[in-house]
């Protein structure tokens, strides 16, 4: 009895199914996987990355998924549950600050620092103006010149009895004219005020000679001494699950509100434009080759991921169900019956 058409493109399907499932894992796989990466990349190697995909899709994949893109209120909370289980990690007690950075690479980052000279005199120029520091200033040098004057000078430590008696005095006179404290203080404050602008000139000048890049080495270098052998968990000392917490919460804050300003904006934009004034008219391989995305990264992760990730679709029947959906309609369509038909 001759076959019937429905039946033979059903035969086909299982049969194409089937083979698709069997070439689909193993060695079979493998060498799959491995033709279409060298194929992939040979193509990587003449097609240009604005064709690929362009500078203004990248920006609009930003926007959406950076910017625009709204996040659950659990985010937050999984972050700093995350962050409370680094905190408490038993490998915090067993690494070193030294182990993490060395005592090499800190002195690295220390001498680029300190080409920063413009940045650092501007940085202690703007202190000295400031009004707490000039406040500081001339609360130090009143408390100071008072002291002076009724306990810590010359005559008072030498002669015994005068820094009492100068006291007495002060209390006699304070009774005799009351409020000669208030004149006394008026005045010297006064004499601060007209004076303060050269202490602040003076202490700037002091401040830029003290901060030299000598000193700011060996300070910082001994400070880093001093800590590189001590475990993260005691440089954490203090640090607590509650305010790790809140330190997280208000980073998401902050990246919220950071992500919809005009800085944001503009830094895409100028990291977007820039990449594609680079590379936007080379191959695409070229770009790969540079941040070294090589064939043997490829096939790595690959096989490391992929091939684990096929097993399970296949084992849980989705690779199955897929191959079914997408032939299918095929050997259902009108197309295959009338070719079957003529071979029956």
């Amino acid at each position: 009895m001759t076959q019937t058409a429905p039946t033979l493109a059903d035969e086909l399907l299982e049969a194409h199914v089937k083979y698709e499932l069997n070439a689909l894992k193993g060695a079979k796989l493998k060498k799959f996987l491995h033709q279409e990466v060298d194929e992939l990349l040979e193509l990587a190697g003449t097609v240009t990355l604005e064709r690929v995909i362009s500078a203004g899709q990248v920006k609009g994949l930003i926007q959406r998924v950076v910017v625009d893109m709204e996040l659950d209120a659990g985010l937050p909370e999984l972050a700093a549950e995350l962050a409370t289980e680094v905190l408490n990690a038993p490998v915090q007690n067993e690494v070193r600050l030294g182990d993490i950075l060395s005592r090499e690479q800190a002195s690295g980052f220390v001498e680029q620092a300190l080409e920063l000279r413009h940045q650092r005199e501007r940085v202690i120029s703007e202190i000295m103006v400031h009004p707490v520091y000039q406040e500081l200033v001339s609360n130090v040098v009143y408390h100071g010149l008072v002291n002076y004057l009724y306990e810590d000078n010359l005559i008072t430590r030498s002669v015994p009895g005068v820094g009492s008696m100068m006291k007495f005095g002060k209390k006699m006179a304070n009774k005799a004219v009351p409020g000669l404290d208030e004149t006394f203080e008026r005045r010297i404050k006064a004499w601060l005020s007209d004076s303060l602008p050269g202490l602040i000139a003076r202490s700037e000048q002091f401040l830029h000679k003290a901060l030299s890049d000598d000193e700011l080495r060996d300070s910082v270098m001994a400070a880093w001494v001093s800590l590189e052998d001590r475990t993260m968990a005691e440089l954490q000392d203090g640090l607590g699950d509650v305010q790790l917490q809140e330190f997280v919460v208000l980073g998401y804050e902050f990246w919220l509100h950071f992500r919809k300003t005009p800085y944001f904006e503009g830094c895409v934009q100028a990291v977007v434009e820039g990449l594609y004034a680079r590379y936007g008219h080379q191959p695409v391989m070229t770009l790969l080759t540079d941040i070294g995305v090589t064939r043997e990264v490829i096939v790595t992760e690959l096989e490391t991921v992929g091939l684990p990730l096929v097993d399970l679709l296949r084992e849980e029947g989705y690779l199955e169900a897929l191959l079914r959906r997408r032939l299918a309609p095929f050997y259902r369509s009108a197309a295959a019956k009338k070719l079957l038909a003529g071979r029956t």
